[in-house]
Protein backbone atom coordinates (compact mmCIF):
# COMPACT_ATOMS: atom_id res chain seq x y z
CA UNK A 1 0.00 0.00 0.00
CA UNK A 2 2.90 2.10 0.75
CA UNK A 3 4.17 1.66 -2.39
CA UNK A 4 1.33 2.38 -4.10
CA UNK A 5 0.84 5.38 -2.39
CA UNK A 6 3.80 6.57 -3.34
CA UNK A 7 3.78 6.13 -7.28
CA UNK A 8 1.25 8.06 -7.34
CA UNK A 9 3.06 11.44 -5.73
CA UNK A 10 5.98 10.55 -8.05
CA UNK A 11 2.74 10.89 -10.85
CA UNK A 12 0.32 13.05 -10.35
CA UNK A 13 1.31 16.67 -9.59
CA UNK A 14 -1.53 17.28 -8.28
CA UNK A 15 -1.28 14.96 -5.28
CA UNK A 16 -0.49 17.34 -1.58
CA UNK A 17 0.27 14.45 0.94
CA UNK A 18 -0.17 10.13 1.06
CA UNK A 19 -2.60 10.85 3.47
CA UNK A 20 -5.01 13.01 0.45
CA UNK A 21 -4.15 9.80 -1.57
CA UNK A 22 -5.43 7.45 0.39
CA UNK A 23 -8.31 8.96 1.52
CA UNK A 24 -9.35 10.59 -2.02
CA UNK A 25 -8.05 8.56 -4.69
CA UNK A 26 -10.81 6.09 -5.95
CA UNK A 27 -8.01 5.20 -8.11
CA UNK A 28 -6.21 3.85 -5.61
CA UNK A 29 -9.46 2.04 -4.06
CA UNK A 30 -10.09 0.56 -6.87
CA UNK A 31 -6.96 -1.07 -6.82
CA UNK A 32 -6.45 -2.07 -2.82
CA UNK A 33 -10.12 -3.43 -3.78
CA UNK A 34 -9.24 -5.80 -6.60
CA UNK A 35 -6.49 -7.20 -4.55
CA UNK A 36 -9.10 -8.38 -1.76
CA UNK A 37 -11.41 -9.90 -4.24
CA UNK A 38 -8.13 -11.47 -6.17
CA UNK A 39 -7.51 -12.92 -3.25
CA UNK A 40 -11.01 -14.55 -2.22
CA UNK A 41 -10.95 -15.85 -6.50
CA UNK A 42 -7.61 -17.15 -5.79
CA UNK A 43 -9.26 -19.33 -2.51
CA UNK A 44 -12.11 -20.63 -4.97
CA UNK A 45 -14.01 -18.14 -3.33
CA UNK A 46 -15.57 -17.02 -6.54
CA UNK A 47 -19.14 -15.63 -5.80
CA UNK A 48 -17.75 -13.72 -2.70
CA UNK A 49 -14.83 -12.68 -4.78
CA UNK A 50 -17.47 -11.30 -8.05
CA UNK A 51 -19.34 -9.89 -4.78
CA UNK A 52 -16.94 -7.75 -3.26
CA UNK A 53 -16.02 -6.80 -6.85
CA UNK A 54 -19.38 -5.03 -7.23
CA UNK A 55 -19.08 -3.28 -4.14
CA UNK A 56 -15.77 -2.21 -5.60
CA UNK A 57 -17.35 -0.83 -8.75
CA UNK A 58 -20.04 1.03 -6.69
CA UNK A 59 -18.11 3.10 -5.10
CA UNK A 60 -14.88 4.06 -7.35
CA UNK A 61 -16.24 3.29 -10.77
CA UNK A 62 -13.67 1.20 -11.96
CA UNK A 63 -14.37 -2.66 -13.00
CA UNK A 64 -11.79 -5.25 -12.66
CA UNK A 65 -12.59 -8.58 -12.58
CA UNK A 66 -10.96 -10.45 -9.71
CA UNK A 67 -9.45 -13.04 -11.81
CA UNK A 68 -7.28 -10.31 -14.29
CA UNK A 69 -3.69 -10.04 -13.07
CA UNK A 70 -2.38 -6.51 -12.13
CA UNK A 71 0.74 -5.25 -11.26
CA UNK A 72 3.18 -3.39 -8.47
CA UNK A 73 2.10 0.23 -8.36
CA UNK A 74 -0.28 0.75 -11.30
CA UNK A 75 -1.87 4.18 -10.75
CA UNK A 76 -5.51 4.60 -12.51
CA UNK A 77 -6.15 8.33 -12.36
CA UNK A 78 -9.57 9.93 -12.28
CA UNK A 79 -10.58 6.40 -12.41
CA UNK A 80 -14.09 6.62 -13.83
CA UNK A 81 -15.13 4.19 -16.25
CA UNK A 82 -12.13 1.80 -16.70
CA UNK A 83 -12.97 -1.46 -17.17
CA UNK A 84 -10.31 -4.16 -16.79
CA UNK A 85 -11.64 -7.64 -17.94
CA UNK A 86 -10.67 -11.54 -16.65
CA UNK A 87 -7.96 -12.35 -18.48
CA UNK A 88 -6.28 -9.19 -18.54
CA UNK A 89 -2.47 -8.90 -17.30
CA UNK A 90 -1.48 -5.06 -16.48
CA UNK A 91 2.66 -4.78 -15.65
CA UNK A 92 4.65 -3.17 -13.19
CA UNK A 93 4.18 0.51 -12.89
CA UNK A 94 1.68 1.03 -15.59
CA UNK A 95 -0.21 4.36 -15.44
CA UNK A 96 -4.53 4.34 -16.89
CA UNK A 97 -6.64 7.05 -17.43
CA UNK A 98 -10.32 7.47 -17.69
CA UNK A 99 -12.23 5.77 -19.80
CA UNK A 100 -9.73 2.66 -20.49
CA UNK A 101 -11.43 -0.23 -21.15
CA UNK A 102 -9.02 -3.54 -21.35
CA UNK A 103 -11.72 -5.91 -22.71
CA UNK A 104 -12.13 -8.94 -24.90
CA UNK A 105 -13.18 -10.15 -28.24
CA UNK A 106 -14.46 -13.50 -28.06
CA UNK A 107 -16.74 -15.69 -25.98
CA UNK A 108 -14.75 -18.35 -25.66
CA UNK A 109 -13.15 -19.76 -22.13
CA UNK A 110 -9.54 -19.06 -23.09
CA UNK A 111 -7.08 -15.92 -23.07
CA UNK A 112 -9.41 -12.96 -24.27
CA UNK A 113 -7.81 -9.77 -22.93
CA UNK A 114 -5.23 -7.98 -23.40
CA UNK A 115 -1.34 -8.09 -21.67
CA UNK A 116 -0.05 -4.73 -21.02
CA UNK A 117 4.13 -4.56 -20.12
CA UNK A 118 5.93 -2.55 -17.87
CA UNK A 119 5.35 0.85 -17.64
CA UNK A 120 3.15 1.62 -20.35
CA UNK A 121 1.08 4.32 -20.34
CA UNK A 122 -3.08 4.16 -21.93
CA UNK A 123 -4.64 7.66 -22.42
CA UNK A 124 -7.90 8.69 -21.48
CA UNK A 125 -10.52 6.86 -23.87
CA UNK A 126 -8.36 4.37 -25.35
CA UNK A 127 -9.90 0.85 -25.94
CA UNK A 128 -7.24 -2.44 -25.53
CA UNK A 129 -9.00 -5.56 -27.31
CA UNK A 130 -8.19 -9.03 -27.33
CA UNK A 131 -5.73 -11.21 -26.31
CA UNK A 132 -2.69 -9.17 -27.56
CA UNK A 133 0.25 -7.71 -25.98
CA UNK A 134 1.13 -3.85 -25.11
CA UNK A 135 5.11 -3.93 -24.94
CA UNK A 136 6.93 -2.36 -22.24
CA UNK A 137 7.58 1.21 -22.42
CA UNK A 138 5.00 1.93 -24.94
CA UNK A 139 1.94 4.70 -25.19
CA UNK A 140 -1.30 4.59 -26.19
CA UNK A 141 -3.24 7.39 -27.15
CA UNK A 142 -6.00 8.90 -25.82
CA UNK A 143 -8.83 7.85 -27.42
CA UNK A 144 -7.05 4.74 -30.00
CA UNK A 145 -8.63 1.50 -30.63
CA UNK A 146 -5.72 -0.97 -30.40
CA UNK A 147 -6.45 -4.11 -31.70
CA UNK A 148 -2.87 -5.95 -32.87
CA UNK A 149 0.08 -5.96 -30.64
CA UNK A 150 2.55 -3.32 -29.86
CA UNK A 151 6.35 -3.85 -29.62
CA UNK A 152 8.11 -2.06 -26.74
CA UNK A 153 8.93 1.22 -27.13
CA UNK A 154 5.83 2.40 -29.10
CA UNK A 155 3.88 4.70 -30.01
CA UNK A 156 0.08 4.26 -31.33
CA UNK A 157 -2.70 6.84 -32.20
CA UNK A 158 -6.27 6.75 -33.98
CA UNK A 159 -8.72 4.38 -34.88
CA UNK A 160 -7.50 1.56 -35.05
CA UNK A 161 -4.62 2.27 -33.76
CA UNK A 162 -1.55 3.12 -35.74
CA UNK A 163 1.92 1.96 -34.61
CA UNK A 164 4.68 4.22 -34.44
CA UNK A 165 8.29 3.62 -33.68
CA UNK A 166 9.58 5.89 -30.86
CA UNK A 167 12.62 8.47 -32.32
CA UNK A 168 14.54 8.26 -28.90
CA UNK A 169 13.49 4.82 -26.78
CA UNK A 170 11.69 5.26 -23.46
CA UNK A 171 14.62 4.19 -20.60
CA UNK A 172 13.64 1.63 -17.94
CA UNK A 173 15.24 4.46 -15.55
CA UNK A 174 13.43 7.27 -17.06
CA UNK A 175 10.01 8.54 -15.35
CA UNK A 176 6.82 7.37 -16.74
CA UNK A 177 6.07 8.83 -20.46
CA UNK A 178 2.38 10.78 -19.26
CA UNK A 179 3.22 13.72 -22.07
CA UNK A 180 0.20 13.51 -23.88
CA UNK A 181 0.35 16.75 -26.13
CA UNK A 182 2.71 15.82 -28.90
CA UNK A 183 1.05 12.60 -30.17
CA UNK A 184 2.03 12.46 -33.46
CA UNK A 185 -0.42 13.24 -35.77
CA UNK A 186 -0.88 10.59 -38.60
CA UNK A 187 -3.81 11.68 -40.68
CA UNK A 188 -1.99 15.45 -40.92
CA UNK A 189 1.12 14.23 -41.95
CA UNK A 190 -0.19 11.88 -44.88
CA UNK A 191 -2.37 14.96 -45.78
CA UNK A 192 0.88 17.27 -45.69
CA UNK A 193 2.51 14.18 -48.34
CA UNK A 194 -0.02 14.12 -50.30
CA UNK A 195 -0.58 17.67 -50.96
CA UNK A 196 3.21 18.15 -51.58
CA UNK A 197 3.16 15.24 -54.52
CA UNK A 198 0.52 17.20 -55.68
CA UNK A 199 2.47 20.33 -56.19
CA UNK A 200 4.83 18.26 -57.63
CA UNK A 201 2.45 16.94 -60.34
CA UNK A 202 0.88 20.03 -60.95
CA UNK A 203 4.20 22.12 -61.49
CA UNK A 204 5.38 19.25 -63.63
CA UNK A 205 1.95 19.34 -65.98
CA UNK A 206 1.54 22.98 -65.94
CA UNK A 207 4.65 24.80 -64.52
CA UNK A 208 3.39 25.67 -61.07
CA UNK A 209 1.43 24.45 -58.52
CA UNK A 210 -1.76 25.67 -57.30
CA UNK A 211 -2.88 29.44 -55.98
CA UNK A 212 -5.22 27.89 -53.55
CA UNK A 213 -3.57 26.34 -50.79
CA UNK A 214 -5.13 23.31 -48.82
CA UNK A 215 -3.25 23.36 -45.67
CA UNK A 216 -2.72 24.72 -42.14
CA UNK A 217 -0.52 27.69 -41.55
CA UNK A 218 2.38 27.70 -39.49
CA UNK A 219 0.90 27.87 -36.53
CA UNK A 220 -0.79 24.90 -37.53
CA UNK A 221 -4.35 26.69 -37.93
CA UNK A 222 -6.68 25.91 -41.20
CA UNK A 223 -7.90 28.71 -42.76
CA UNK A 224 -11.62 29.45 -42.21
CA UNK A 225 -12.83 29.75 -45.75
CA UNK A 226 -14.09 26.60 -48.20
CA UNK A 227 -11.49 24.55 -50.17
CA UNK A 228 -11.22 21.31 -51.96
CA UNK A 229 -8.13 19.13 -51.69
Amino acid sequence: MRRDLHSVRERDPAARSLLEIAFCYSGVHAVWGHRVSHWLWQQDLKFAARAFCGLARWLTGVEIHPAAVLGARLFIDHASGVVIGETAEVGDDVTIYQGVTLGGTSLNHEKRHPTIGDRVTIGAGAKVLGPITIGDDSRIGANSVVVKSVPPNSVVVGVPGQIISRSRPQLDAERPDLESAFMPDLLGSSLQSLLARVDQLETQVQGSASQRDARPSETGVWSGEDFSI
